[in-house]
């Protein structure tokens, strides 16, 4: 059994989609036997005639599965066109001995191509990456009624259903509900609206050239106050306060004052004293 060639423009979704639709419906269905027999073709002898057979005779099932996610607001033909790329993956990987029919085998492939194509251009920044929000995704749209917000029951039926946590299904339906903006103003915007963008209110000023070399100066210009004003230090003062302020392993008060044989009262005015030396020193 051959399926006859048809003309390349009514096989091309974007092209003229009624004809497409027309085109592909025309194409006879196989039998049980026919698949079969086509399918172990294209398994033991890699037929590809076989495998053009098997895959212009499903088209029309492709079509019907691309109508359900017509919700997303994405070209229809572009759903059809990424069902047939998932339709030909399972054409290539069908195996005639497992006993069930190739739309059977097709419909994961032909969905998984086409929740692929809508995550990537649904929106700009993405809405979901890991395969537990894929999935959630995907099942909240569907479990959501009309476009309100999810209730506390609902929104707990829902977590049940799927098994993951009510915060997950809050956080996703945000995603949904939210909608992309661009980061600078549109070109004809006037004062009034311009200051809206996002560009506005969310300026990183933490990679400010002039502020980093600002921040770098300061720094440096501390540190070299610091060195200055310890070097001032008598011998001990300065080994008080390193062992207390500055040493991996702070050292106590009774420790030090073991090392110089005095209380630890006296290494606590020792301290004190050095610090407010420090003080006077930095800030003059």
């Amino acid at each position: 059994m051959t399926t006859a060639l048809q003309p390349v423009h009514t096989l091309v979704p974007g092209a003229n989609l009624e004809a497409y639709v027309s085109t592909v419906n025309s194409i006879p269905l196989l039998s049980v036997e026919q698949e079969r027999e086509l399918a172990e073709r294209l398994y033991y002898q890699q037929d590809l005639d076989a495998a053009r057979q098997l895959v212009m005779s499903h088209l029309r099932f492709v079509v019907h599965i691309a109508r359900s996610y017509s919700g997303y607001g994405l070209a229809q033909a572009d759903l059809v066109q990424e069902g047939n790329v998932g339709l030909m993956k399972a054409v290539k990987r069908f195996n005639p001995e497992m006993g069930v029919r190739l739309v059977s085998f097709a419909v994961h492939w032909i969905k998984a191509e086409i929740h692929e194509f809508i995550l990537r251009n649904w929106r700009i920044v993405k809405v979901a990456t890991t395969k537990a929000q894929r999935k959630l995704f995907f099942n909240l749209r569907r479990a959501k009624k009309g476009l309100g917000w999810l209730n506390n029951d609902e929104a707990h039926a829902v977590a049940q259903d799927l098994g993951v946590e009510v915060r997950d299904v809050r956080e996703m339906e945000s995603r949904l509900s939210g909608h992309d903006m661009a980061f600078d103003a549109p070109n004809d915007a006037d004062d009034d609206s311009a200051y809206q963008a996002p560009a506005y209110y969310l300026e990183d000023h933490s990679a400010d050239p002039s502020q980093l070399l600002e921040d770098a100066d300061w720094t440096e210009s501390a540190n070299n106050n610091l060195h200055t004003a310890l070097q001032g230090l008598d011998d001990r003062s300065r080994d008080i306060l390193y062992q207390r302020w500055l040493a991996e392993e702070k050292a106590t008060l009774h420790e030090l004052a073991e090392r110089y044989q005095v209380s630890a009262e006296r290494i606590r005015q020792l301290e004190k004293n050095a610090l407010n030396k420090l003080k006077g020193q930095l800030v003059a």
